[in-house]
């Protein structure tokens, strides 16, 4: 596993009273029960079946609340025991045998067994399955049952965070009677159910009294309510209609809240990568010199500032630090207007060279495209901004590839899979990293894995597939009162069940 996340907890200190009173709040806040709470998230999911959808939005609702994975992703980033008891590693390091815990029911009753297991990791390696790590499933070269509370699970090749990657979102364990409806009607086996959808506005889950821990879980309700608006997410946190906010668009406020006593506020490290990706399948942009050229009209810093209010660390390749391997690849295509005016006329490529910059709702998109469009214009590249829903991103730039340039955030932790994913949303075809990666995923040395990993930051980053732009590190403001929170963030995941109003 790759080291711990870095740790940055901003306590609140001692604070003269600059905001609303507590009098002044509504008295739905003030008269909340405490066994209750209201999250806010800054997108709405599209659905509620992480097997079928892209959207990180979706997790931070159903992970580890709704729906449940053979291991949990801690806030250490190391994998723990959830539905899985235990578990052995062969030496080859290619099966591992998991013992799950006896009597657990899915929601409606049914048993979930070794059976289950089965189905779903099958499911996601299907000829049908829409699932965005099929490539990980479909390296399973079998699954056996030996027993019902036992799993077999071979590999074809050496996965080094296999265990991690059986903790997200795209493995959890579905009902096979129900997994079709999933979206709308989540059948899981963790310790709340779906209660009410209010499309647009919020998702309600309750407390399912038939989980196994059911009388450990303190918050018996939750909503999660969809603010999409830097000032509005503010405004109801200072209006007490929002309990606690995770990844919170709110880096300029951050005095305030310091300076009233009733908040607290976390700054978390995050495995996220802040790109703009660039379509590499459309000319002028199949022509590597002028990826690179966007990649030096860009300045790192500017964009942080811009985009995260300050609060990013500037990476230059797909990986993040504190991550296993990583190398510092920022000087490889650094920021310099002249060279990438050199690299343009290089390439006969006429100026001004019109493209179009999408750009999905989350603030850090809005605002840093601005600033990037300033700067691409001051090296002959005039890119229009195209603001567009996420529903619009998810099917027309991620799934159809219609775009030149969109600024996202890739929030899985090992994703340089990716890069070697045939017909991926970016379009980067490479045989040198599909054998460098083929490599990395049959070394049995940590050292060794280390080395390569290197070795493939440096060529995507010589290869501009995108340019990278930052590490982000996410901004939680919360009640004073909400304990459990998150200091890190390996993953996007709110863990209800670890939650509680003191």
């Amino acid at each position: 596993m790759s080291s711990p996340l870095t740790k940055r907890a901003l306590l609140l200190g001692t604070a003269t009273a600059l905001l609303l009173s507590a009098a002044h709040l509504p008295a739905q806040a003030q008269g909340r029960a405490k066994d209750t709470l209201v999250i806010g998230m800054t997108l709405e999911p599209p659905g509620l079946d992480p097997t079928a959808g892209a959207a990180s939005a979706i997790a931070e609702v159903v992970l580890y609340n709704v729906f449940e994975t053979l291991t949990r992703i801690g806030a250490d980033g190391r994998p723990q025991p959830l539905l899985a008891e235990r578990w052995e590693v062969s030496p080859d390091l290619k099966t591992f045998t998991f013992k799950l815990r006896r009597g657990v029911k899915f929601h409606n009753g049914e048993p979930l067994d070794a059976a289950a297991v089965k189905f779903s990791f099958e499911r996601a390696a299907g000829e049908k399955s829409t699932n965005k790590d099929k490539r990980l499933f479909s390296n399973i070269a079998f699954i056996g049952t030996p027993e019902a509370d036992t799993v077999v699970i071979g590999l074809k090749t050496i996965e080094p965070d296999f265990l991690f990657l059986i903790g997200q979102a795209t493995a959890i364990i579905v009902e096979p009677k129900s997994a079709a409806s999933n979206a709308t009607q989540p059948v899981g086996s963790g310790p709340y159910r779906l209660e009410h959808w209010a499309k647009g506005a919020s998702i309600t889950l309750a407390r399912w009294d038939g989980h196994r821990n059911a009388a450990a879980v303190k918050t018996r309700r939750v909503s999660f309510r969809f603010i999409s608006e830097p000032a509005a997410q503010v405004a109801a946190l200072l209006a007490g209609d929002v309990d606690a906010f995770p990844r919170v668009a709110a880096a300029r406020s951050l005095a305030q809240f310091k300076a009233d006593k009733r908040f607290q506020v976390i700054v978390a490290g995050s495995r996220a990568k802040t790109i703009l990706a660039i379509n590499n399948k459309k000319a002028p942009l199949n022509d590597v010199r002028v990826r690179r050229a966007i990649a030096a009209a860009i300045d790192r810093k500017a964009i942080i500032e811009a985009a995260a209010d300050g609060f990013g660390v500037p990476i230059g390749s797909h990986y993040v630090p504190g991550a296993l391997g990583y190398v510092d690849t920022t000087g490889l295509n650094p920021y310099n207007p002249d060279k990438a005016r050199a690299l343009l006329k290089e390439a006969g490529v006429a100026l001004p060279l019109e493209l179009t910059l999408k750009l999905p709702p989350p603030p850090y998109a809005r605002q840093g495209g601005e600033a990037i469009v300033a700067q691409l214009a001051k090296v002959g590249i005039r890119a229009k901004i195209e603001n567009i829903e996420w529903a619009q991103w998810l099917s027309g730039v991620y799934g159809s590839k219609a775009y030149d340039l969109t600024l996202i955030s890739h929030v899985e932790p090992f994703d340089l899979g990716n890069f070697a994913k045939p017909g991926y949303y970016w379009g980067y075809e490479s045989a040198e990293f599909n054998k460098l990666f083929e490599q990395i995923s049959n070394a049995p040395r940590e050292s060794e894995r280390a080395r390569l990993l290197g070795d493939a930051q440096r060529l995507i980053a010589r290869d501009a597939v995108a340019a990278w732009l930052y590490q982000p590190q996410w901004i939680t403001v919360a009640k004073r009162q909400v304990k459990g929170l998150w200091t890190d963030m390996p993953i996007f995941v709110n863990d209800v069940a670890g939650l509680s109003v003191e």
